[in-house]
């Protein structure tokens, strides 16, 4: 008896939260300070007993990690576990920080004065992740919380690509097969770094599943609340990324239907609909962050180019940001031709997504949304260009599609008198 699909689907995602129990700990990144003690805070936890559960989370991590280097040591591998001392020391380091701020003064806000208020404040308008990881950290404690969260955000995300295949009525093996690319991908490591990425990834994969139901013809309202929810939430997880993705949509949806006028076609409701969900998502995206005092762009870019707000503010930011935009995206192009990876994966991707055209479109665009980001952000040197980790929602999705027109290609079958001849000549 054939396993039914969802047998299938569940196995697989238990099967990748298996793998994860080889790293419980050590996935944490200097970003997790900031959303652990938001959710700790959330919770009720004051200022010291968030700063206490934080610190020995993230030290715990890097005992871990300077544990397990050591034991792979070919020279230090016999000598004394350094875990104690690495807990040691980071804690101190930790708090010494921490102390020296709280006794400046620097209270407010949900998050743990870690850097200066106005960097800060960069988090303190991201309650999305915070309040998601909230309830796991309440049941199972900080480490295990922190990874069942994360575990449940990749699984969901692999799952979500299983479903967007199945709504485009991709065969079965190859739905399986977008899901375990999920896994395996960069993005599913990512996803299950305990920060924001996993969460934007699992939302984004959201909105495009409801851009296939709608341009599917299969449940077209369901299909727009999916989209437009996802956009939605996605504004308390990280407003630019609502931005991003609501303008791409847009811009999706306008291609869509200029080409198909060209054409003398109709543009298709569902086309339109899509793209005035992703234009007012956007608007409103920009009007609530005036509205609520969220940081502007120039923020941003003085964030980067003082290093975290550590110097005095650039005079002309935007030329100093252009420029090392110019020079960030040299030295990306210069690595990704040596290891050619990904580009070769965006390529496969975006040809398995031109089978599926106006489908195509909206997902290139949701893919697009990473090149966005990492440009908001040209630093060459934050780990594992999560950043950009977006763009490979492209061949995650796109290369069942690729794949599957090559199963359904049809087989040219020989004429009858070559089978004829083939026959005599048994």
């Amino acid at each position: 008896m054939r396993p039914r699909p969802r047998t299938c689907v569940l196995l697989l995602a238990a099967l990748f939260a298996l793998l994860q129990l080889a790293n419980v700990s050590g996935r944490d990144t200097p970003d997790t300070k900031n959303y652990l003690s938001y959710a700790l805070s959330l919770r009720g936890d004051s200022k010291r007993e968030a700063a206490a559960a934080t610190i020995d989370y993230v030290c715990g991590g890097r005992a871990s990690l300077a544990h397990r280097a050591q034991n792979v040591h070919v020279v230090h591998f016999h000598g004394p576990d350094p875990a104690p001392r690495v807990t040691r020391d980071c804690r101190a380091a930790e708090w010494r920080v921490v102390e020296r701020r709280l006794r400046a003064g620097q209270t407010g806000g949900h998050t743990l004065p870690y850097m200066p208020e106005r960097f800060m404040r960069i988090f303190e308008v991201r309650p999305g992740y915070p309040v998601f990881l909230l309830p796991f950290v309440t049941v199972f404690g900080v480490l295990w919380g922190v990874w069942a969260a994360s575990v449940v955000i990749a699984a969901a995300g692999g799952v979500l690509v299983f479903l967007i295949l199945r709504t485009l009525r991709v065969p079965f093996p190859l739905c399986l097969t977008g899901q375990g690319l999920y896994y395996v991908l960069p993005v599913g490591t990512t996803a299950m770094r305990p920060m924001t990425e996993g969460l934007l990834l699992a939302l984004t994969l959201a909105a495009v599943w409801g851009c296939a139901l709608v341009l599917e013809g299969r449940r077209e309202r369901a299909g727009l609340a999916l989209a437009g929810g996802s956009l939605v939430a996605l504004f308390t997880v990280k407003h630019s990324q609502a931005l991003f993705l609501g303008v791409c949509l847009a811009t999706a949806g306008a291609v869509i239907a200029v080409r198909r006028w060209r054409s003398g076609r109709p543009p298709g409701r569902g086309v339109l609909a899509l793209a005035g969900t992703g234009l007012g998502a956007a608007l409103l995206t920009l009007l609530m962050a005036r509205l609520l005092g969220y940081p502007s762009t120039t923020d941003s870019v003085q964030d980067l180019l003082t290093g975290h707000f550590a110097r005095p503010d650039r005079d002309a930011p935007w030329p100093e940001f252009l420029q090392l935009q110019g020079n960030f995206w040299t030295e990306w192009a210069r690595r990704q031709l040596w290891e050619p990876l990904f580009l070769a994966a965006l390529a496969a991707g975006a040809w398995g997504a031109a089978k599926r055209r106006a489908f195509g479109v909206f997902l290139a665009a949701a893919a697009f949304t990473g090149i966005l980001t990492q440009a908001g952000h040209p630093d060459i040197n934050i780990w594992g260009e999560r950043l950009i980790v977006l763009a490979w929602l492209l061949p995650v999705v796109g290369l069942p599609l690729l794949l599957e027109s090559v199963v359904r290609r049809p087989v040219s079958l020989p004429a009858q008198g070559h089978a004829d001849r083939a026959h005599s000549m048994r």
